[in-house]
């Protein structure tokens, strides 16, 4: 098993790990029990994602592309999102219009 990504945080290495299964590549999280030695303090480079040597080289592309991935959205919210979102706000404001005038009528 060879180290092929350390992650920022035990959620982050879970996540490529299972993008990494996903794609058919056997994937283990080290370092997971180590971080709660630290205790309230958030514990960096304890998370790492390790894969069989010969899937080291397809674990590298899907990695890439991972990163990519995340670079590219660098925090923004969509406008799907914002649509979304907006929706749902005007559909609790009814619901609570309705149960007012249930209430008071």
């Amino acid at each position: 098993m060879k180290l092929i990504y350390k992650a920022s945080d035990i959620n982050e290495a879970h996540i490529v790990s299972g993008m990494l299964r996903s794609n058919g590549i056997e994937a283990h999280v080290g370092g997971y029990y180590l971080q709660g030695g630290v205790g309230d303090l958030a514990a960096f480079g304890f998370a790492n994602v390790h894969v069989p040597d010969e899937d080291v080289e397809q674990a590298m592309l899907l990695i890439a592309q991972y990163e990519a991935a995340s670079k590219d959205n660098n925090g923004t919210v969509s406008k799907r999102d914002s649509v979304k979102f907006f929706i749902s706000i005007v559909l609790f404001l009814v619901l609570i219009v309705a149960f007012l005038l249930f209430l008071f009528w």
